[in-house]
């Protein structure tokens, strides 16, 4: 067998090399390893070769008047004075683009480094490598030209281009933030990256690292909008600092320089930085969309009024401030703050790639929905997102700490026990302790969503077990144990999901329980348990009548989501995967609840509260309940937190503020107009039952109630 057998074909040889012949080759190497890069800036490169296509977006070339704001902060990348480089911004400020996008471009054809992107998850990853970088790849010609032509040059997270770059695409974890050294790394969307990697510390730091070895042509970028809470709200901040937060983009932005974007007004020549404060609008009249279409901007020197038509050219003329700098005659004094991270943090008043009749119309439409529902998550997501500030929640600006005394001066006069006249439905919230199980039954009733009505209190002490130490010939039984027995759980069913109560309006007949939510967390070996009895009394025909919930501290959650448990075999719960449970954000929806008991007007998202619970019988007195109400405080930087010992009254009730927001029951969602059977008037309501018929229920075993008919008759 000779040599050439060994050898492919000369065509397929041919077709593996980049170069056609010796002279191309040549030329080649002098290109790319002779010649000395172009001297010229980042955002230099983007004016003379980015092209953008994006249908029903912008097609045609890059142009740095569009967002002027970008050009100081995308050509400090290349400037050796700084180690990183930190931006805070809106969205629609084009701040990834003009800084990522545009930095892979410059060095894949001008300056080549190796470089490294982080997203926060695999799949933000993916989407970026295929949304972003192969569109740049496509539309931008010396880009994509630049691409090698091996077979494997271009995949999903690896680019290699011919002047030696590699470009990889990956997200943050231990092992992706500690391997080996990269020149240039950019962190995008950081506050949606985890505060603490594999126990290593922030992406930021870790990123950092990588890029130590390379001296003066090292640069760490992070930008994002930012997202994190407020750490103290109490904290005097003077110049162009941030607030503090709990970790995020403006906790890195402190670190540098601190630079914000000043524009001069076009009456009276005086600048300032365009702010949230600053935007006005006509309030009489009568749509959002009108006021929006009014909105303008007024000057906080002159206070004139400055129309949308003048951000163009106010941003042509627009400068970074470092802290400790100012403008005096149109001249920059000052000497600045110091650091080697060069910090920028952009208001989205002055964001070219939006208008401020949008801005102002956004707002009203998420202030509406607080109105309506007491939800603040559209109000957090503009002032995040839209505006690039971070959130401060309406609890805080009222600054008023409520006491057991406030509540007990607003009760209402109705009978335990008895479902008052508004009322809908019923909820049974269950909330698991060591030695019990705390019940409050809720009434429901129609408002703008929903008002909220506390029917019956009490707590579920015994179970069925005898009592072995008890005395001879008297009856006694042992003290539930929600962690240790199975059989305990049943005093929910008997107690709880056949419960039924009197409505009021002397008919006799009785409201029956919708449904019942109960805590799936607690004391060792209840998580087990109460996966164990959803099993049993999904078995047993209940199914869509009881629901597990549990808190949800995983940093940015939904306010409620359904999730199943992992069927990891490492699972200390028994699960297999099977079992919905109810995840709740206890942030969010305690700031609800919050809301919602400053709320006096009925009909408008108003808690009552009964006479009942305060009685002139020592032995009833329910005085203590108020303590409940006012047990946790709103802590800045982590949420709710407890005050006093006992405070279940508070989480029953914050678990039904997130069950009836979820998609187990959409209360929010409801045409009191025209609503589901469950949520119907009293006489067309399939809860509400003869009191015959529900000591009949009561009587039978399960295998003979037809609870399929049942539902179906629910809705």
């Amino acid at each position: 067998m000779t040599t050439e057998t060994f050898l492919l074909p000369r065509t397929t040889r041919k077709q593996t090399s980049n170069y056609e012949n010796i002279g191309d080759l040549f030329a080649g190497i002098c290109e790319n390893v002779f010649v000395p890069p172009r001297r010229m800036t980042v955002s230099e490169w983007a004016d003379e070769f980015r092209f953008i296509n994006q249908p029903g977006a912008y097609v045609g070339d890059w142009n740095n008047r569009t967002t002027p704001y970008m050009v100081e902060p995308a050509d400090e990348l290349s400037s050796p004075k700084f180690k990183a480089l930190v931006f805070a911004g809106p969205a629609q400020c084009a701040k990834t683009d003009a800084l990522i996008i545009n930095w892979i471009g410059y060095s894949a054809t001008t300056d080549p480094q190796d470089m490294i992107v982080y997203s926060p998850t695999f799949t933000a990853a993916r989407d970026f490598s295929m949304r972003r970088v192969d569109r740049l790849h496509r539309h931008t010609e010396e880009v994509g030209a630049a691409l090698t032509q091996n077979k494997d040059s271009d995949n999903k997270f690896d680019k290699h281009y011919t002047n030696g770059m590699l470009l990889s695409l990956s997200w943050p974890t231990i092992s992706e933030l500690a391997g080996k050294p990269v020149g240039r790394v950019a962190l995008t969307d950081y506050d949606r990256i985890d505060d603490d990697i594999g126990g290593d510390g922030n992406a930021f730091d870790l990123a950092t690292k990588r890029t130590t070895t390379f001296g003066s042509f090292a640069m760490t970028l992070a930008e994002s909008s930012p997202s994190r809470e407020i750490a103290d709200y109490k904290k005097v901040v003077t110049g162009h600092m941030a607030p503090p937060t709990k970790g995020g983009i403006l906790t890195l932005y402190n670190r540098g320089d601190r630079r914000r974007w000043h524009w001069p007004c076009p009456t009276c020549g005086s600048y300032f930085e365009g702010k949230w404060e600053h935007i006005k609008w006509d309030h009489d009249l009568e749509t959002n969309l009108e006021r929006a279409e009014s909105a303008y901007l007024e000057c906080p020197h002159c206070a004139d009024h400055i129309s949308p038509d003048a951000r163009f050219e106010m941003n042509l003329m627009g400068v970074w401030l470092k802290e400790g700098q100012t403008i005096v005659d149109n001249e920059i004094v000052g000497k600045g703050r110091r650091s080697n991270i060069a910090s920028f943090w952009l208001n989205g008043v002055a964001a070219g790639l939006t208008t401020w009749e949008n801005l102002v119309k956004t707002y009203l439409d998420a202030e509406d929905e607080y109105e309506s529902s007491n939800e603040e998550t559209a109000l957090a997501k503009f002032f995040n997102t839209d505006i690039g500030v971070p959130y401060i929640p309406k609890n805080v600006l009222n600054d008023s700490t409520r006491t057991p005394e406030d509540l007990m001066g607003r009760l209402e006069p109705w009978v335990k026990k008895t479902v008052p006249a508004k009322v809908r439905f019923l909820l049974g919230i269950v909330d698991v302790q060591a030695n019990s199980f705390v019940v409050q039954i809720l009434g429901i009733a129609p408002g703008k969503p929903y008002d909220i009505y506390l029917v019956d209190r009490f707590t579920i002490r015994y179970s069925d077990r005898p009592d072995p130490s008890a005395p001879e010939g008297k009856e006694s039984y042992m003290w539930v144990k929600p962690g240790a027995y199975l059989e305990d759980w049943d005093q929910i069913t008997e107690q709880v999901m056949k419960a039924s109560y009197d409505i009021d309006d002397g008919s006799g007949r009785k409201m029956m329980v919708k449904m019942t939510l109960c805590d799936s967390g607690g004391k060792a070996g209840v998580t087990t348990r109460a996966y164990e009895y959803f099993r049993k009394v999904k078995k047993e025909g209940w199914l869509g009548r009881f629901h597990l919930v549990k808190g949800d501290a995983t940093p940015g959650s939904p306010r409620a989501r359904i999730t199943h448990p992992d069927a990891d075999k490492k699972s200390m719960a028994g699960a297999r995967g099977e079992i919905p449970v109810l995840m709740l954000n206890p942030t969010i929806n305690k700031d609800d609840l919050n809301n919602r008991l400053d709320v006096m007007v009925p009909g408008y998202g108003m808690i009552h509260l009964p006479t009942w619970l305060i009685s002139p019988v020592k032995a009833e007195d329910m005085s203590w309940f108020f303590s409940e109400m006012t047990s946790e405080m709103r802590v800045p930087g982590k949420g709710w937190e407890k005050v006093a010992r006992r405070n279940e009254a508070w989480d029953l009730y914050y678990y039904c503020i997130g069950a009836c927001a979820s998609t187990l029951l959409n209360v929010e969602r409801i045409d009191w107009t025209n609503p589901p059977p469950f949520a119907a008037p009293w006489d067309e309501n399939p809860l509400v039952i003869k009191r015959e018929a529900v000591a009949a229920f009561a009587d039978q075993g399960q295998d003979e109630f037809d609870w399929k008919a049942f539902g179906r008759s629910m809705g």
